[in-house]
């Protein structure tokens, strides 16, 4: 059984994210990258899924600039067998990633594909939800627990009101959330091997995909900024203020 799964290039969690002077973005110019956090876990999961004998290869998938290529050998070095770039000037949206993906998926014809739930830059969990509708394949979302076995993927999410199980017939896609598992960090042999492994690339245009926004981003802006809070005597107090002052209550 062959593994698919994606990464993104991102800024690092640890960064404090700066807005650029003109609003049309978050400054990346000389700011720390890394792979998606969540992308981590999907890499996680493939390798051990792997390791047990469930899968026969993995494939890692990026697209983005040629710095991207960085986040591809990370995942190589996790334990991934191969990787694919698809080189882009500008970030693609979610549709259009969704597309390209399903595109490659045709030629590598993987039986499961584990992505992250979100990415932590735009936060929109929508690519594997409209890959897993582009492919009209099961999809299983937030998942905490993943177990593959007779042509089958259960997956456990964690919902409102506890834990949901599903049973997904494959080929599938899965989604990953935290509590899944936790990543290992690469050893400094596979690091250097990862160096010298060659990444097959497809430009959209090779795939026949059109990555046409379908968005407008008008602005990018730093969210106001909280008030302090204060202290009141009583409930009556209480009361009045939010009553008459933060109109929340009539």
């Amino acid at each position: 059984m062959k593994i698919l799964v994606t990464v993104k290039r991102v800024i690092d969690f640890n960064v404090k994210i700066r807005i650029k002077p003109d609003g049309s973005g978050v400054e990346t110019a000389n700011v720390k990258m890394a792979m998606n956090p969540f992308d981590e876990i999907a890499v996680e999961e493939a390798v051990r899924l792997k390791e047990k004998g469930v899968a026969t290869e993995t494939v890692v998938v990026s697209l983005g600039s040629t710095q991207a290529q960085e986040t591809l050998r990370t995942a190589m070095a996790m334990g991934i067998d191969r990787a694919i770039h698809v080189p882009l000037d500008t970030e693609a949206q979610s549709l259009g990633v969704a597309k390209i993906l399903a595109k490659i998926i045709e030629k590598e014809k993987p039986a499961l594909v584990i992505m992250g739930k979100q990415a932590i830059d735009n936060d929109s969990s929508q690519t594997g939800p409209m890959l897993a509708a582009l492919l009209g394949w099961p999809q299983g979302t937030f998942a905490s627990k993943v177990a593959v076995a007779d042509g089958k993927v259960t997956v456990t999410r964690e919902v409102d009101g506890g834990l949901e199980t599903l049973e997904l017939k494959l080929p599938a896609v899965v989604t990953t959330d935290l509590r899944l598992n936790e990543p290992r960090y690469a050893a400094l042999p596979n690091i250097m091997k990862a160096k010298k492994k060659p990444i097959e690339s497809f430009t959209p245009d090779q795939l026949g995909v059109d990555l046409a926004p379908t968005v407008m981003l008008l602005k990018v802006s730093e969210p106001a900024k909280r008030k302090s809070g204060i202290k009141v005597a009583d409930v009556a107090a209480l009361v009045d203020k939010l009553k008459n002052e933060a109109k929340v209550i009539s």
